[in-house]
């Protein structure tokens, strides 16, 4: 797959852009100039496993199914060097999403090799392929730092849930955490949000059923909004430079996760760093072919899903 196109259409921090140029990546279809990111350093580093998914969820922002190869499959030997590079930059964390990580044959190895070296988090929706690798994660336990689950949870209603994710999937869910739990992992929920819910109520429904399941009724949560499936566009406002006269500082602008976070993703045979991981279904975020170098572009604002990150304070991130 070419990248020069977008290469050559990143803007770097340092050029000024005239006012005459209406681009798409730099100007609103207003002809406003966008809102836009610097970064100077790599807070975290998530790697995208690939879009294959043992589940086939219709919402899924990803457009994740099984076998699905829009994003290829990380391999071990894929990830090691951005992964010695991310330490050399001192990266605090690794995450991980897909698709399912535990679908792909070498996550065990990869999850193993980031924990020796960092605290790693890892999104998943603890069904069948996580059971079927019980024994492969137990060792991981005895590794220098600590590993974070965050479970798909979508509603606290299985009929719902299921009728999104397939039969018996709340149950699988359910039976992961335990184990998971049991074996002394970290574990929160990431969940769905309704509009004009009562959030407290929502979680209470929820603790209600962890106790019904004997699973810990003191799990955290994050909730997301639905981001749309890739390509999608929602009507989401564009974001200019004076949207972001609301985060006028380099601290208020740091819960925007392109100011701390880049993301790996497998296209082809080609690893290529983006900008977070909201955005690979555009090319325009692809910022290279290392850590270092992805961190000089100015990030612009212009993907639908950047906008919750604006209205939110929204991040796919949580401390291990």
């Amino acid at each position: 797959m070419p990248f020069s196109d977008s290469s050559a259409r990143r803007i770097p921090a340092v050029e000024i852009i005239s006012p005459r140029v209406v681009d798409s990546w730099t100007h609103t279809r207003a002809g406003e100039p966008r809102g836009y990111i610097d970064s100077d350093q790599l807070k975290e580093l998530w790697i995208h496993t690939g879009t294959a998914c043992n589940l086939a969820c219709p919402f899924c922002l990803e457009g994740s199914h099984p076998g699905d190869n829009r994003l290829a499959a990380m391999k071990l030997a894929d990830v090691t060097p951005f992964i010695d590079e991310a330490v050399e930059l001192g990266i605090g964390q690794f995450s991980f999403t897909g698709g399912e990580p535990f679908v792909i044959r070498d996550f065990v190895h990869i999850l193993d090799y980031a924990s020796q070296r960092r605290p790693c988090f890892v999104l998943t929706n603890a069904t069948e392929p996580l059971l079927k690798r019980c024994e492969q994660l137990l060792p991981l336990k005895d590794n220098a730092y600590p590993i974070h689950f965050r479970v798909s949870l979508d509603y606290p209603d299985e009929a719902r849930h299921d009728a999104g994710r397939g039969d018996g999937s709340f149950a699988k869910a359910l039976e992961g955490i335990r184990w998971l739990r049991e074996q002394g992992f970290v574990v929160s929920v990431a969940r769905q949000t309704d509009e004009g819910e009562d959030a407290g109520a929502v979680e209470a429904s929820f603790r209600d059923i962890f106790r019904i399941h004997n699973v810990p009724d003191d799990l955290p949560f994050t909730s997301f909004p639905d981001l749309g499936t890739p390509g999608s566009e929602d009507g989401s406002p564009e974001i200019t430079e004076t949207c972001m006269e609301k985060y006028p500082t380099k601290e208020s602008r740091a819960h925007f996760m392109c100011s701390y976070s880049r993301m790996l993703v497998k296209k082809g045979d080609q690893v290529r760093v983006y900008a977070c991981t909201l955005v690979d279904d555009d090319p325009d975020y692809d910022l290279g072919e290392t850590l270092k170098e992805s961190l000089d572009p100015r990030i612009m604002l212009r993907h639908h899903r950047c906008f919750a990150c604006y209205r939110f304070g929204a991040s796919c991130a949580e401390p291990t």
